[in-house]
């Protein structure tokens, strides 16, 4: 029985991963609000009432594809930087990591956090907090890379890292976005070059940049 009840809830959550997979590609081109049991059930494994059952309301699903999301997310960009040294190396790999994300359209709406960001922004309840959170921990990670950068005279003592984090978002936000509606591949490379020239500005090394 214990044999049986271990195969059930695998099967389970291999159908919960896979509707998850399909629900955040769509939702990185439509939005979270475009997300239905029905909907997804088209191109799932398993029917309506079947998804509804594994989510049991629409919010639900949203949180998790969400969470799925950043999952995938981290996989794209955290986990490809870790092998960096922390600081400036792991900064730009972050950069790096980022711009190869968009680019290969990992969700084929580009980046599924800019999609739903601008979905959820003046909005309020569980979901837009999810966002929120997803939004934050990046950023944070990013100001943590940049104080380490200053505390080991990477980057100049008065650097700000909230600052260098602010800007460094703000640029590939902007390559995923002009990306997407102008058909621009130029753009990564653009962007990793005004990544590159904010971080010398504040004396990186330009070696480490490469």
């Amino acid at each position: 029985m214990d044999q049986l009840t271990d195969l059930r809830r695998a099967r389970g959550d291999r159908t919960r991963r896979e509707v998850l997979d399909g629900a955040v590609q769509d939702a990185s081109v439509r939005g979270l609000d475009a997300l239905t049991f029905g909907t997804l059930a088209a191109s799932a494994p398993v029917n309506k009432s079947a998804i509804a059952g594994l989510f049991g309301s629409k919010e639900k699903l949203q949180l998790a594809a969400v969470e799925r999301a950043r999952e995938i997310y981290t996989e794209h960009v955290i986990v490809p930087a870790r092998s960096a040294e922390r600081g400036l190396a792991r900064l730009w790999a972050l950069v790096r990591a980022w711009t190869e994300y968009s680019r290969s359209r990992v969700f084929r709406g580009g980046c599924f956090f800019r999609t739903v960001e601008v979905e959820f922004d003046m909005r309020e309840g569980a979901v837009h907090d999810a966002v929120v959170e997803a939004q934050r921990s990046w950023e944070s990670y990013l100001v943590h890379q940049a104080q380490v950068a200053v505390d080991t005279g990477e980057l100049a003592p008065d650097t700000d890292p909230h600052q260098v984090a602010f800007e460094v978002d703000a640029l590939l936000s902007a390559a995923n976005d002009r990306s997407l509606l102008l058909g621009d591949d130029g753009v990564y490379g653009r962007t990793r070059e005004a990544v590159r020239a904010l971080l010398v500005a504040r004396g990186a090394d330009p070696a480490v940049l490469r």
